[in-house]
């Protein structure tokens, strides 16, 4: 069963509010995410009109940026850019990732890349990057054990970087789990019907269903397609879908 657009059954404004509040949080951290892409954009591009490759050294220039973001957004745990492999002139792959520690201390991500020893040296395949890589838009990865930053449940969001119409790596933001379901349960817990949310491969992102719990999937609609038109509702079954607009998340009412 596809998705069904369109309906206009009671509670459709309150559901549109919440997805809308929940669209707004995760807009914060999305506003640092593009910060940084716009930085790394910039910085690529200066870099390539001086008629030399980049290295891992250039990358140094966002670190300011990436510090003072981590100190101000109260929901992003991680931030920084992650190249495309090749990218860079000295090593095969990088991370420019700084992260916030519980004593509030923001520190590097120290990590081997090296292909011979590491398991984190192809990182492409992680959806954080696959997806922005994929379609050219913003994604929401997880929830996900992050055993490459954190050992934390946590979400990633990110968007592509293009440096001359080439894809050059992605800019992201990491969300601990639990703070982002501090922000967002109290607002699904005033719907009348059990609600969760969902990103674009259906994963479950949090929930007030006991039905779908976090980091579950939720099988059936074709939620990405959902999210190519943000302003509308839609059923799948006995289900309802609302776009949290403006951000890869959809609200699902059983």
């Amino acid at each position: 069963m596809g998705v069904s657009p369109g309906l206009t059954a009671p509670g459709t404004e309150t559901e549109r509010w919440v997805a809308a509040q929940v669209g707004g949080a995760l807009e914060a951290v999305f506003a640092e995410v593009a910060a940084t892409r716009a930085d790394t954009t910039a910085l690529l591009a200066r870099v390539s009109a001086q008629g030399r490759p980049a290295v891992s050294a250039d990358l140094a220039a966002l670190r300011p940026a990436l510090h003072q973001r981590l100190s101000e957004e109260e929901l992003v745990s991680g931030a920084g850019f992650v190249a495309a492999p090749g990218l860079l002139a000295d090593v095969p792959a990088w991370l420019e990732w700084w992260q916030c520690g519980t004593e509030g201390v923001v520190r590097p991500l120290l990590l081997d890349l090296d292909p011979g020893r590491s398991a984190y040296s192809d990182y492409t395949h992680w959806d954080w990057f696959a997806l922005p890589r994929r379609t050219g838009r913003r994604a929401v990865a997880g929830p996900y054990v992050d055993y490459l930053c954190s050992d934390e449940y946590s979400l990633t969001l990110s968007e592509p970087v293009y440096v001359r119409g080439e894809f050059a790596g992605v800019a992201a933001a990491d969300v601990y789990l639990r703070h982002f379901e501090a922000a967002v349960l109290p607002l699904l817990r005033r719907l009348a019907r059990p609600a969760h949310l969902v990103n674009a491969r259906g994963r479950v992102a949090a929930s007030a269903d006991p039905a779908h719990l976090a980091g579950s999937l939720t099988r059936g609609p074709d939620f990405g397609g959902l999210l190519l038109g943000q302003d509308r509702i839609g059923a799948h079954g006995s289900l309802r879908l609302v776009p949290c607009r403006g951000v890869p998340l959809v609200l699902v009412l059983a």
